[in-house]
């Protein structure tokens, strides 16, 4: 396979798949907290996000980046999902702001997030 000859491809294919996994993962670990803990949405979102990420820097580290777990590695990863949340919550401001739909916004971030979270684990967090 033609995807397979370029590293920078294997990992970003990879790490869409591990994004694509996760995402069921947030949305499984949120409604099982509401619905076992009754907890509020945001409060269950909040925890949801934090065993997403977890989940996300172990398959991403050992499968999407071939890297081992290291603290620096972790740290790096946790600067970038920070980041990374931050940066929805601008994106999602902005076409707001701009009066776009709530869709639009979220179709934003869909798209910005997950290249932005790439470049910087490619080039920073696994370097």
């Amino acid at each position: 396979m033609i995807w397979t000859r370029s590293p920078l491809l294997r990992r970003g294919l990879r790490f869409a798949m591990t994004g694509l996994f996760v995402t069921a993962v947030h949305v499984l670990a949120a409604v099982l907290f509401v619905h076992l803990i009754l907890a509020s949405p945001p409060l269950a979102n909040g925890f949801a996000f934090v065993v997403a990420t977890v989940v996300s820097y172990l398959i991403n580290t050992l499968w999407s980046f071939s890297s081992r777990l290291h603290g620096r590695t972790l740290g790096r990863f946790v600067v970038v999902s920070i980041g990374g949340f931050w940066l929805a919550m601008l994106v999602a401001w902005v076409a707001q702001s701009a009066g776009l739909s709530y869709l639009a916004g979220i179709a934003a971030v869909a798209l910005i997030i997950p290249v932005f979270t790439f470049i910087l684990h490619n080039f920073w967090t696994y370097r």
